[in-house]
């Protein structure tokens, strides 16, 4: 039990170290092909686990529109935003304003599923979002009716949408297959839809040209980023539950702007700091659930 809890804070702290090898990649490989070599070295190590694991398991018509579906929203969407937003603010940032995913799946759950919003879930929505302001803002919410929201941070609240319809499409009509066969088939999508992209705006000659510190940066994210931190994530949901499991990725967003502060030397404003802790705090509150007396 215990080594399941280290592997799914170790699945948090690899998340959070995505958007300092993400934001290290800007200004050297172009946003369409980082998204695509991230996920086709991820492919690769996926298809080879589940084959290894499992086995490919033939889908229907109507699953192989929904793994196409996940590979728009999940994959190509949401990369093409997270490394076009990762151009143009810091890591810390964007992580902070990522921790508001589980929140807008809750919202969406509420509204398709119907599931009940207790009052402890609406204060930790209020709490998430507030903080979210603050970040975006810089501490001044005010400046939304001046000059708006900058693009970097609509680019990266982009990949909060994105992510919330790629949790919404998998857990409504991805039925009869396995949380591997499921992220592999996905992540498989995405990159030939990436790859698409790459043809239309990439360089794939390119790579042969790319320094150390930028191949480290796509394995790492391919790697840890992806395959190891999607499968012991998905382990620990099968031992102690997915509630439970949840609760990590409230590490995220922390671990993002440690390691964005450590390795990049961005700065720790108050702001960020405040907003940070709202954004967290209110995303334990929208999907915990009280213990019963």
């Amino acid at each position: 039990m215990i080594s399941t809890y280290i592997r799914l804070y170790l699945v948090a702290f690899f998340w959070g170290g995505t958007f300092v090898a993400g934001r290290s990649l800007s200004g050297v490989v172009d946003p369409v092909s980082a998204a695509f070599f991230r996920f086709a070295i991820a492919s690769l190590l996926l298809l080879a686990i589940t084959i290894t694991r499992e086995s490919l398991q033939r889908i229907d018509v109507k699953q192989l529109l929904v793994v196409i579906a996940l590979g728009a929203s999940g994959i190509l969407a949401y990369n093409l935003f997270f490394f076009n937003g990762l151009t143009l603010i810091a890591a810390g940032r964007a992580s902070l304003i990522i921790a508001l995913n589980p929140v807008f799946i809750t919202i969406a759950s509420a509204l398709i599923y119907r599931e009940p919003l207790p009052k402890r879930r609406i204060l930790g929505i209020f709490l998430s979002l507030s903080g979210a302001i603050i970040v975006i803002t810089r501490g001044q919410p005010l400046t939304v009716f001046d000059s708006g929201i900058g693009r970097g941070e609509l680019l990266i609240f982009g990949c909060v949408i994105s992510w919330t319809l790629y949790s919404i499409i998998g857990k409504t009509a991805m039925k009869g297959l396995s949380p591997l066969v499921s992220v592999c088939y996905s992540s498989i999508a995405g990159t030939i839809l990436l790859f698409c992209a790459m043809l239309l705006q990439g360089d794939l000659a390119a790579v042969v040209n790319y320094p150390p510190k930028a191949l480290i940066a796509l394995l790492y994210l391919g790697m840890f980023g992806t395959v190891i931190g999607f499968l012991w994530y998905f382990q620990g949901i099968q031992i102690i539950g997915a509630s439970r499991a949840a609760v990590f990725i409230n590490f995220v967003p922390v671990n993002g702007v440690l390691l964005a502060t450590l390795i990049l030397g961005e700065p720790l404003t108050f702001s960020l700091l405040t907003g940070g802790a709202l954004v967290v705090t209110g995303s334990y509150l929208a999907n915990s659930t009280p213990r019963k007396s």
